[in-house]
């Protein structure tokens, strides 16, 4: 229902309160109000909000050993859902971090990481989490890499023995 449309029927509404015998003369100035707000929500289409805190991630996984670990997953927390192998899991590992740590920060600069390779797999986590904007792309090229994404599991899949 448009605003326009709905202020047509307030005025018919007053036309015909004047025009005939009620008991009530006149519409509540708190029922026109109350009809506004519930209109105004059709009017526009909304949909309903997302529930506060809900985190949404999209996990994108390549070059793993596992090729059930391959792909794009959604993962929804508060409450979990989405087609991410370990959602329960991946929720419970996020909510793990406290307000004042970010596990998608990446690998500072200046980092003196240990030079080993562990493997070829990439990530990339791209949403919302914590009520913050995250893109973040994961790899295991060096230790402190292997470091992060391990610090991550079970949201990005255990690398392979």
């Amino acid at each position: 229902m448009t605003a326009h449309t709905l202020m047509a029927r307030v005025r018919v509404m007053n036309a015909l309160t004047r025009t005939r015998s009620f008991k009530r003369r006149s519409v509540s100035a708190a029922a026109v109000a109350a009809m506004a707000v519930l209109a105004s929500g059709c009017a526009m289409g909304s949909a309903p909000a997302e529930p506060v805190g809900r985190d949404h991630l999209v996990l994108t996984v390549s070059n793993s050993a596992n090729p059930n670990a391959n792909g794009t997953f959604d993962l929804w927390c508060n409450p979990a859902a989405g087609d991410h192998s370990a959602v329960d899991a991946a929720c419970a590992k996020l909510a793990g971090f406290g307000p004042e740590q970010d596990p998608f920060a990446p690998v500072p600069a200046d980092a003196i990481c240990t030079q080993q390779y562990g493997g070829p797999e990439v990530a990339h986590v791209a949403g919302t989490w914590a009520g913050r904007p995250v893109d973040a792309t994961f790899n295991r090229t060096n230790g402190c890499e292997i470091r992060r994404w391990d610090s991550l599991v079970p949201l990005l899949p255990e690398a392979p023995a």
